[in-house]
């Protein structure tokens, strides 16, 4: 289930001309969950390998993502696992919300760019100027976005394949300073696996493990978050 993009099979669209149709098309492809989505719930597991002679670390608790996409977890002391898994339930389920392009792009403007060995460059204007994207097969490769007064930078490098859409499976992430694009923090390598709930879906994560890079003062860290027995709510 799982791919990695491929070179190009489509023409280049030429530096300076109409991306829109093609970063369209990209946009459609991601996978979203269906209207009426009801919920799920399960385990979940936190793992951090010990560093410099530290123990590893290991919380395990329960948890519902409810049809408001709100996510509690329960049986978890630590303020900060609590609030780590939480996220990732959250960011998850977030970004399986279906909203269409008009909704979310309807704003901007999308103008090609360079192609390279990631993809084509899909230039943005209007109300996110200064963004950038780049589009390999109907797959979003790179995204380059300002948010909250930083930029995040994710490259993927694989995805899974649900049938109804792509799915990130392998990606990094790095926060950099809009005006100097120094880095802000050591770059996040991500690794997801998702699986079809109950069987047949829809497509929820399982396991996210994620490892930060050292930076500064911050050692290189890993931590995986696992998602287990899941069911419908309902």
């Amino acid at each position: 289930m799982t791919a990695t993009p491929e070179a190009p099979t489509s023409p280049v669209i030429a530096p300076g001309s109409d991306a829109t149709a093609a970063f369209r098309a990209a946009y459609a492809n991601r996978y979203t969950w269906e209207p009426g989505f009801g919920g799920y719930r399960g385990r979940c597991i936190w793992e951090q390998p010990g560093v410099a002679g530290e123990a590893d670390r290991r919380a395990e608790g329960t948890f519902v993502v409810g049809a408001d996409l709100k996510a509690t977890v329960e049986g978890i002391a630590d303020e900060a696992i609590h609030k780590a898994l939480a996220s990732q339930l959250w960011e998850v389920a977030i970004h399986r919300v279906r909203r269409s392009f008009e909704q979310t792009h309807g704003e901007n403007t999308f103008t090609a760019g360079d192609t390279d060995a990631v993809g084509t460059e899909v230039i943005v204007g209007g109300k996110n100027a200064g963004d950038r994207y780049r589009i390999q097969n109907d797959v979003v490769t790179m995204v380059h976005r300002h948010i909250h007064g930083t930029v995040v930078t994710i490259f993927t490098e694989s995805t899974t394949d649900t049938g109804s859409g792509y799915l990130s499976r392998c990606y990094t992430s790095q926060y950099s300073d809009p005006a100097s694009g120094e880095a802000r923090g050591g770059l996040s390598r991500f690794t997801d696996t998702f699986v079809p709930l109950a069987g047949v879906g829809p497509w929820v994560l399982s396991e996210r493990v994620v490892e930060t890079e050292a930076w500064g003062d911050t050692p290189a860290g890993r931590q995986v978050f696992r998602f287990e027995d899941l069911a419908p709510l309902g």
